[in-house]
């Protein structure tokens, strides 16, 4: 009789068939949680090259360092721009002191040369001055003759004419360069300037530095190399390069604005990540081959790009797969 009560309490075989689907409705009626989108990490990277051609002499990064904005990245054999430079140095140097030397007229000890003469030639002309006055007093006695007279007068006016010129050659030492020839010579200047700072350019572009701070990619050459004008030697990529990429269906992208913060996650990179979305694609196209599924195959999707934290853009590297939450 008690395993007929205890047979008798347990609910019919059938009693449990029919809760069944009330159990599953009831699971089914429960919030759905929002599906992440697939994505993965895109990166633009910063391919820096020389613009001239030469052999590699150092290089001062490896692949996979790190590297901050005006770091040294290679270096390329200089000594020819280094004559150069030179060159064009001591070419300025003796143009500006040609133009100073115009601007400010003949040294003094010239200027003195040229006042010493003018006392000379003044004291020629005072002994011919004289030696006229005494040979006149003769002509006039009747001691000398005519044509005597007249060579003392003559000799007397070369004497003067020499003073008058001695007199302008001072004036004219001490005076500058006409400004004709000033100016010729402020033109040879500043292009030998110019020069200068074209052979300077030259220098510096043999040594390459960091355009920004960021990640080694890759290097191209290895020290002794020749490298051709042009071709990359180091490729950087930067956090502010790094980005997200991630394909919306077409019935949620009218909920998207530039500007929106979506939220992300990867395999092992702990909480999730926000980024900012910086491009929506104004044109449609089928779901890419890695991101097929059953489900989505042959829906439209869009592009959407979204710009992680700078704390966030370090942590990742391009290829890498990630799941992205859109803004509710």
């Amino acid at each position: 009789m008690a395993d007929a009560s205890c047979h008798e309490r347990r609910p019919p075989r059938y009693a449990l068939a029919a809760l069944l689907p009330c159990l599953s409705l009831l699971c089914g009626c429960g919030p759905r949680a929002e599906q992440p989108l697939q994505g993965y990490v895109e990166g633009e990277y910063v391919r820096v090259a020389a613009p001239f051609a030469g052999t590699l002499q150092e290089l001062s990064v490896q692949r996979g360092g790190e590297v901050t904005a005006g770091a040294p990245l290679f270096t390329l054999e200089r000594e020819n721009e280094i004559a150069g430079r030179r060159q064009a140095e001591q070419q300025l140097q003796a143009a500006n002191a040609r133009l100073a030397n115009l601007k400010t007229g003949k040294r003094p000890p010239e200027v003195e040369t040229v006042a010493e003469q003018l006392r000379q030639a003044m004291a020629a002309r005072e002994l011919s001055a004289a030696n006229f006055r005494r040979q006149e007093s003769l002509y006039k006695s009747g001691f000398i003759s005519g044509a005597a007279l007249d060579d003392l007068r003559m000799r007397l006016k070369n004497d003067d004419a020499r003073v008058q010129e001695l007199r302008a050659a001072v004036e004219t030492a001490k005076m500058p360069a006409r400004p004709d020839e000033i100016r010729a010579a402020q033109a040879d200047a500043d292009a030998a300037r110019q020069a200068l700072a074209q052979a300077d350019w030259r220098l510096g572009q043999r040594a390459v530095t960091a355009p920004a701070n960021g990640r080694v990619s890759d290097t191209y050459f290895v020290v002794g190399d020749w490298v051709p004008a042009g071709a990359v030697v180091a490729s950087l990529l930067p956090p502010a390069n790094i980005k997200v990429r991630f394909f919306v269906p077409e019935p949620k992208l009218g909920t998207l604005r530039p500007g929106q913060v979506v939220r992300f996650s990867c395999d092992g990179c702990g909480d999730a990540m926000s980024a900012t979305i910086s491009f929506i694609a104004d044109r449609a196209e089928f779901t890419p081959p890695v991101l097929y599924s059953k489900e989505n195959r042959a829906k439209l999707v869009y592009l959407v790009e979204a710009k992680p934290e700078a704390g966030a853009a370090i942590r990742l590297n391009p290829g890498q797969p990630v799941d992205v939450v859109l803004p509710s």
